[in-house]
């Protein structure tokens, strides 16, 4: 059984996340550019752990992105943000995310021709493309009256 302390905290975390998800899209785009430039150098200790926590910030969004969130929350919260707006929303970022890793990969692979790409280079680039337009396409403006 659902309180309305449960509708409104669900309601309120709707509308904190219809907010939240483009502004750490743009955050997680901001930073992408300190991960290029010396490439063909050895990689060191502090590049190592650079990558490392990108990598798991790309994680957390992903199941962010799959979930919804909320883990801390109660089952009747949950549900309550889980509504068919919501999960259409999700939906549609989740496509959104797909469609743009997948044209970002095909403008990699001509232009490396003329520019090299490494490997970590390209699946750096095309993961941030997937997952920086997914996450704003996703956000639910369905909290937001």
């Amino acid at each position: 059984m659902t309180t309305s302390s449960d509708v409104e905290t669900a309601d309120r975390l709707s509308r904190r996340r219809s907010r939240l998800l483009p502004v750490l899209a743009l955050v997680f785009i901001s930073g992408q550019a300190m991960y290029f430039g010396n490439a063909t150098q050895a990689l060191r200790t502090v590049d190592t752990v650079r990558i490392s926590a990108w990598l798991v910030w790309s994680i957390v969004l992903l199941v962010l992105l799959a979930t919804g969130g909320g883990f801390f929350r109660s089952k009747a919260v949950r549900a309550l943000m889980e509504d068919e707006v919501t999960i259409e929303h999700r939906r549609r970022g989740l496509a959104t995310g797909f469609w743009a890793a997948m044209l970002t990969a095909i403008v990699i692979y001509p232009l490396s021709i003329w520019e090299p790409v490494t490997a970590r280079e390209a699946i750096h680039i095309v993961l941030t493309a997937g997952i920086g337009a997914a996450l704003p396409a996703s956000a639910s403006s369905n909290g937001a009256r």
